[in-house]
């Protein structure tokens, strides 16, 4: 757990935004499978969650929660832990499950206005590190409406993380120490079935990342982002984790060069972009050995970069994809 400090002086401590890098090289093209599954399994080791102590009654019967989340996995994360009855607002990120699209809705996540969020009469609000503008958190802050900003930190450990403080914040501990429980099991799965994709001596696919929320708008994932990260857990490799960090425009040299194996995109951007073929005819890719071969895997945008309580299920997708046959 990353440590907390205080935002402002209000009633409630703030989990202090830390980005977190994607950790270590890239894998290199001939993954050595037991030295995988060991590095792999180290994400498990340690951390085993103490039991929380028992908390002693209280005669005074506490307020109810009115919770304000923005950031999809930090709603999807409060239904698993069965808080959604103290939700009165989520961001349009908030897409799964399906029911909180029909809870009021504050906005885009980096455009929220004070006013949207304070009408909800907040308890509490939780967010992620991409809300804003910061001007919006001040004037939160100046209401005294505790206010925690989670790190987004794209690994394992940090939904783990964010699992646990979401449980104290919504008084949910021991729903908490039992997701956080499954999920090691589940993820522990994932690791072995990743695992045996990665036959001894086979070549990793090399994968191109390509977000497309429009023709015009068209950039690929380099290091230090989420489908960096989800690429290295499901046994690939990013083409452009050395060659930059963040996302770039997509340029059709850079493409060509590249040769990336497989082209992975989002549900949202693929239809965004009219298919695989409307993909394909972007600048560059239909000359690269995925775009001859229309190698192109997507899965749900939330599902495959919100890194939340589905990332066991979604890095098991998402190596399915990957080592497809073509």
């Amino acid at each position: 757990m990353r440590g907390l400090s205080p935002r402002s002086a209000g009633p409630c401590p703030t989990l202090a935004p830390e980005r977190s890098g994607e950790g270590g090289p890239t894998s290199p093209l001939h993954i050595d499978r037991r030295q995988w599954l060991a590095g792999m399994a180290a994400f498990v080791c340690g951390n085993s969650v103490a039991q929380a102590p028992s908390l002693a009654p209280t005669a005074a019967v506490a307020s109810p929660r009115r919770i304000v989340s923005v950031g999809g996995a930090l709603t999807e994360t409060l239904y698993a832990l069965g808080a959604q009855a103290d939700l009165v607002g989520v961001d349009t990120t908030s897409l799964y499950p399906e029911v909180a699209r029909s809870l009021p809705s504050v906005g885009y996540a980096r455009s929220l206005s004070a006013e949207g969020v304070l009408s909800l009469r907040p308890t509490l609000v939780v967010a992620s590190e991409d809300a804003g503008p910061p001007a919006v958190l001040r004037q939160l802050e100046a209401a005294r409406v505790p206010l925690v900003v989670l790190d987004g930190d794209h690994r394992f450990e940090g939904v783990l993380a964010r699992t646990r403080k979401l449980a104290e914040l919504s008084g949910r501990v021991e729903a908490g120490n039992s997701l956080v429980d499954r999920l090691q099991r589940e993820w522990q799965a994932t690791i072995e079935r990743v695992a045996k994709l990665l036959a001894p001596g086979k070549a990793a696919p090399r994968v191109l990342f390509v977000l497309s929320h429009s023709i015009g708008q068209v950039r690929v994932a380099g290091g230090d982002t989420g489908a960096g990260a989800m690429i290295r857990y499901a046994g690939g490799v990013n083409v452009f984790a050395d060659a930059f960090t963040g996302y770039k425009p997509l340029t059709p040299e850079a493409a060509i060069a590249a040769a990336p194996d497989v082209i992975l995109g989002t549900d949202q951007g693929l239809q965004a972009v009219g298919g695989t073929d409307g993909l394909l005819r972007l600048p560059g890719l239909a000359q690269t050995p995925a775009g001859r071969a229309r190698r192109v895997v997507s899965l749900e945008a939330l599902l495959l970069v919100g890194f939340g309580p589905r990332l066991p299920q979604a890095v098991a997708a998402l190596a399915d994809g990957l080592f497809a046959k073509a």
